[in-house]
């Protein structure tokens, strides 16, 4: 049975990422933190990987972003460079080059996660990790990572929340998300995309309100 997860919860822990281990919330739950080669993920108590990304546009937009500039080298947005991950799927090598540092760090901590949650590139990483690990995640404000479309497998077990106005969600352009995506529209929208956090723990308390998207996932 996998292990299921309060999405509103999730959203929470998400947004707080961004703080690390100066976030109360994080403080307490944090076993192991990482931050190698301009990559961070946080491994909490329950097993849960939590991997922060971009909490701007204007940021995730600049295409040098930290998260991209893996060990000196930089990974472009764009729709030609892809890897083939170990699974024999292929993914963005930038996104891939991303997971592929945390899988690195959880293989020589010895960690096994139970639970995987990540937003913007965090949540890019969190698609391809699901598919690793064979174990339910969340992907807030989550860009495509994928070459190919269809299911492959454990594609069941992850879940893309995306607000509809957030074009981050839609890149790169000819590749795909992973799993069941979950678009989201909001009761407003500000200037531009709303891409951070706080603007998607609001659309999912208004879908959640709305009988739109459920309490936990995986769903019961």
């Amino acid at each position: 049975m996998a292990h299921s997860y309060d999405i509103g919860l999730a959203a929470k822990m998400a947004r707080a990422s961004y703080d690390g281990r100066n976030h109360a919330s994080i403080a307490t739950a944090l076993r192991k933190e990482l931050d190698q080669d301009d990559v961070q993920a946080l491994f909490l108590k329950g097993d849960i990987l939590l991997i922060p990304g971009s909490n701007s546009v204007a940021d995730y937009l600049k295409f040098n972003l930290r998260v991209l500039n893996i060990g000196g080298k930089k990974y472009r947005l764009n729709d030609e460079d892809t890897e083939q991950g170990a699974s024999g799927t292929i993914w963005h090598q930038g996104f891939l080059r991303h997971a592929q540092v945390i899988f690195a760090w959880l293989e020589r901590e010895r960690l096994l996660p139970k639970y995987i949650i990540g937003h913007s590139l965090g949540a890019a990483a969190t698609q391809i990790l699901v598919r690793t690990y064979g174990v339910p995640g969340i992907g807030f404000a989550a860009p495509r990572p994928r070459r190919s479309q269809g299911p492959i497998k454990h594609s069941h077990l992850c879940l893309c929340i995306n607000r509809d106005d957030d074009n981050v969600c839609n890149l790169p352009g000819s590749f795909h998300h992973m799993g069941k995506v979950h678009r989201a529209r909001a009761r407003t929208s500000v200037f531009g995309p709303d891409h951070s956090m706080p603007h998607y723990q609001r659309v999912i308390d208004e879908q959640q309100t709305g009988g739109h998207l459920g309490k936990r996932w995986p769903e019961s």
